[in-house]
Parts: C-alpha cells; structure tokens; sequence
C-alpha cells in the first residue's frame, strides 16, 4: 500500500470511526440508567466509615495466611 492512500484513508474515514467511538463513549457514561452506577462507585471510599472493614473484604474472600488454593 502506499502511503499517500493510508493518509488519506486516516484523514477521512478513520477520523470519522473514532469521532464515533467517543461519542458512544460520552453517551454510555452519560446515559439516564448509569446514575446509581456512578454513585456506587464514587461512594467506594467511604463504605467502611463507621468501622474498620473485615480482613476478609480486603483479600477477597481468599486465605489471608499464606495459604494457597
């Protein structure tokens, strides 16, 4: 291929591709149901507020003494 055919395809086509890639990106953070999803994780930090949180939460479940699975 040449070049000068690449270049114009990302001047033209590919430049239009990713405008709608972010577009679609924009809308799906955006959109009217993600609300709760947005307030769940911004209120990540603060969910062990009233006592400090299990050694269980922070390993996931998993052995904490060096067991393995």
């Amino acid at each position: 291929m040449d070049y000068h055919i690449l270049r114009e395809f990302a001047d033209s086509w590919a430049v239009i591709g990713l405008m709608a890639v972010f577009l679609g990106a924009v809308f799906w953070a955006w959109r009217p149901g993600s609300r709760k999803t947005h307030e769940d994780t911004a209120n990540i930090p603060f969910r062990h507020e009233d006592k400090p949180a299990s050694a269980d939460s922070h390993s996931g479940g998993r052995p904490t003494d060096g067991a393995t699975l």
